[in-house]
């Protein structure tokens, strides 16, 4: 009884923040990312969400709303991190005694409106997938949430979001059994394996195809959720040998639901058979590798583009970039190549469909969170400052009364 109350409190929904005043943003270019760009338009906006979006022209301000003219700024939505590391404030995010630990979970150490926070805010990054850091094989399960809320239930938007995995890499730093990729990769699939009987077996019981009810596991309850893909792995991969051996393992072997971060050196020429999969790539923070064999400097994000994978965000890998420079990396994307639209996509709608929350965030449409950020100008472009975030409806970030942050 008292782990089956546990299970529920972990995946409940947490409640929606309290609704605010309704108001419209008149701005001179709006870009809903899936519909176009608006110029000379209007986004209305009542409690959490957008209400209507289009031009001036067509979308009257109805009475009782309050009018935000921000003259001729852009707005955009929100963007999205998948790889974030800070909204612990940068600390408590590995416990390297065991090299796999299903147990572990950052929903227990987030520090709502921590600096680190309310540095993204102002940087225009309002939803981030909070995960283990990769000292180890399996670190433990992430948190997906908003960079801006005074309570934990205010901020988060799912848990799990996703399982942390690093495929190799760091805790290759180790010299106990899984330091190396061979041990790696088993306990890998002894894990998954392990998992997966454990939610056929209690799948079997529910359904009541067998009277035998097995015993409950906290060890390995969260990884149900894996194999009814109400949430994916975000897999630590990098260098083509080992991003391999996560498409064979975690999507081949287990049929998974898998986001491939980092994806960086020369792992984008796995990019064909990814494409193949319709897998997901989320790539950074390193934007570039000098491929020796062709004496040139590549942009990864445009490789794995070119390979097939239109799947693809970006990410800061934050602290290791600052979470507010996320739009940096996309612009020295677009630096190496990427299409500018592309890349715009890839801090938005692609990141939220990769986590699952496309519904709800990645976009400025009708009935989706109202996340928006002001800016001067052009997103993409370092010296045009964020103005004003909002988060849920809710002004969370507003230079002129909280000043330039960074």
């Amino acid at each position: 009884m008292i782990a089956a109350a546990l299970f529920a409190m972990v995946v409940s929904a947490p409640s929606d923040p309290a609704p605010s005043a309704p108001f419209a943003i008149v701005a001179g270019k709006i870009l809903t990312v899936t519909q176009g760009t608006v110029d000379n338009g209007v986004i209305l906006v009542r409690g959490s969400k957008i209400e209507k979006v289009g031009p001036r022209s067509e979308v009257p301000i109805p009475d009782g709303y309050e009018t935000i003219d921000v003259g001729r700024s852009w707005v955009t939505p929100g963007f999205v991190d998948l790889h974030c590391h800070i909204a612990s404030e940068g600390e408590d995010l590995n416990d390297t005694v065991f090299q796999i630990n299903t147990d572990l979970r950052t929903l227990d150490v987030i520090r709502p409106e921590n600096e680190l926070l309310k540095d993204a805010v102002a940087g225009g990054v309002t939803t981030v997938l909070f995960i283990p850091g990769s000292g180890t094989n399996l670190s433990g399960f992430g948190t997906l949430l908003k960079t801006a809320g005074r309570t934990l239930e205010e901020c988060v938007i799912r848990f799990p979001g996703a399982m942390k995995i690093a495929q190799a890499g760091n805790p290759e730093r180790g010299s106990d059994f899984g330091s190396g990729r061979i041990g790696m990769n088993w306990m890998i699939r002894n894990i998954l394996q392990e998992g997966k009987e454990y939610h056929e077996a209690w799948s079997a019981f529910e359904a009541g195809r067998t009277s035998v009810k097995p015993a409950r596991n906290l060890r390995l309850e969260l990884m149900r959720g894996l194999f009814r893909h109400e949430f994916p792995i975000l897999v630590h991969t990098q260098i083509m040998q080992v991003v391999q051996s996560t498409r064979r393992i975690l999507i081949d072997e287990f049929g998974l639901w898998v986001v491939v971060s980092h994806a960086e050196f020369d792992g984008y020429k796995n990019a064909p058979d990814f494409a193949a999969r319709n897998a997901f790539i989320n790539a950074g923070p390193r934007n570039y590798w000098f491929d020796t064999s062709e004496r040139r400097f590549l942009g990864l994000a445009k490789a794995w583009w070119d390979g097939g994978c239109h799947n693809l965000s970006l990410n800061t890998d934050s602290p290791v970039v600052a979470e507010e420079e996320l739009f940096v990396q996309a612009a020295v994307a677009v630096r190496f190549g990427l299409d500018r639209e592309v890349a715009l996509r890839a801090l938005t709608i692609e990141p939220a469909k990769a986590i699952g929350i496309a519904e709800r965030c990645g976009s400025i449409e009708a009935g989706k969170d109202a996340d928006l950020v002001v800016r001067t100008g052009d997103p993409l472009d370092p010296r045009n400052p964020v103005e004003m975030t909002f988060v849920n409806g809710k002004l969370a970030y507003d230079r002129k009364r909280d000043g330039r942050r960074f």
